[in-house]
Parts: C-alpha cells; structure tokens; sequence
C-alpha cells in the first residue's frame, strides 16, 4: 500500500503526456491518414487532374483557335492587298480612258473646229462671189453708160453690152490698161 502512495504523491511532469494519450492520439492520427491518404487525396487527385487537363485543353483550344484566327487574318489581308491591287488597276484603266476620252474629244473638237472653219471659208467664198457677180454687174452698167457717151452710142443690146464688159474686166485683170488690147 505504501507503493501506490508514492505513485499517487510523485510530482508529474505537465510536458510529458500519459502514455494512454500518446497511444490513443496515434491511432487516432493514423486513422486520420490513412482516412485522408485512402479517400480525399484521391479526390484531391481526380480534380487536380480534372482541372489540369481542362487548362492544357484550354490552352490547345486557345492556340488552336489563335492559329484559326491568324490564318483567317492573313487571308483577310490577303484579300485587302487583292482589292487594294484590284483598284489599282481600276483607277489606272479609269485614267487611261479618261485620257482617250479627252484625245477624242480634243480630235473632235479640232474636227468641228475644222469643219467651222471650212463652213466659213465657203461662206466667205460664196459671199466673195455674190459680191464680185454685184460688182461685174455694177461696173459693167457703168462702163456700158461710160462708154455710150463716150462713143456716142446706146449700148442697150445686152449682147453686146455683155460682151464690152466681159473684155474690159479681163483686161483689167491682166493688168492691161483698157482700150489697148482688143479695141482694134
């Protein structure tokens, strides 16, 4: 009896722990482990997985997608450089008619002008005619009258009239002074 009062009045240590616990608390501990090691690493697992393969995915789709967008990009510019080249061509083919149209209208314009001119000319000539006719006419019943009282006679005969007229303008036209020539 006295052996069990000693062990009741021995002092203990607060640091160390009865052995009880320590058993007790490390079956418990490795209860927890393996519960943890057996059902929520694999989880941890599966979803670590899970969310890494839906990133590396991502990523794939991602680059994929990029690659489909670069792709469609350089078709669109190829396609901008097409157009820009394309319309090119067309301001090019524009100017070039544009100044066929202008040579033309120029060709047509300096046609018209000379067909203007010739009109013009005609009617100068024409108008130059009339008036030499009116002046033949004019001169010769002046020299007829002239030449009647000049002569003394009456040149009413148109004939003969006609023909007075006819060898005075020649004669004046070659340059001959009238009554030299043919009066003999």
């Amino acid at each position: 009896m006295g052996d069990s009062v000693i062990l009741a009045a021995a002092p203990s240590n607060p640091l160390i722990p009865p052995v009880i616990e320590i058993v007790l608390g490390s079956v418990a501990f490795l209860a927890l482990v393996f519960a943890i090691y057996k059902f929520v690493a694999p989880r941890f697992e599966q979803a670590y997985a899970e969310r890494t393969a839906a990133i590396e995915g991502g990523i794939a789709e991602a680059e994929t997608k990029q690659a489909e967008a670069d792709a469609k990009l350089a078709e669109l510019e190829q396609r901008l450089s097409e157009a820009r080249q394309e319309a090119a061509r067309i301001r090019e083919e524009a100017r070039e008619q544009g100044a066929a149209i202008v040579v033309e209208m120029r060709e047509q314009a300096q046609s018209e002008a000379s067909r203007i001119v010739e009109q013009g000319k005609a009617q100068i000539e024409a108008e130059r005619q009339q008036a030499v006719t009116q002046l033949r006419a004019e001169v010769g019943a002046l020299a007829t009258g002239l030449a009647g009282r000049i002569v003394g006679e009456s040149l009413e005969d148109e004939a003969r009239q006609s023909r007075i007229v006819e060898r005075f303008l020649s004669e004046i036209e070659a340059g001959e002074p009238a009554g030299q020539g043919g009066a003999s």
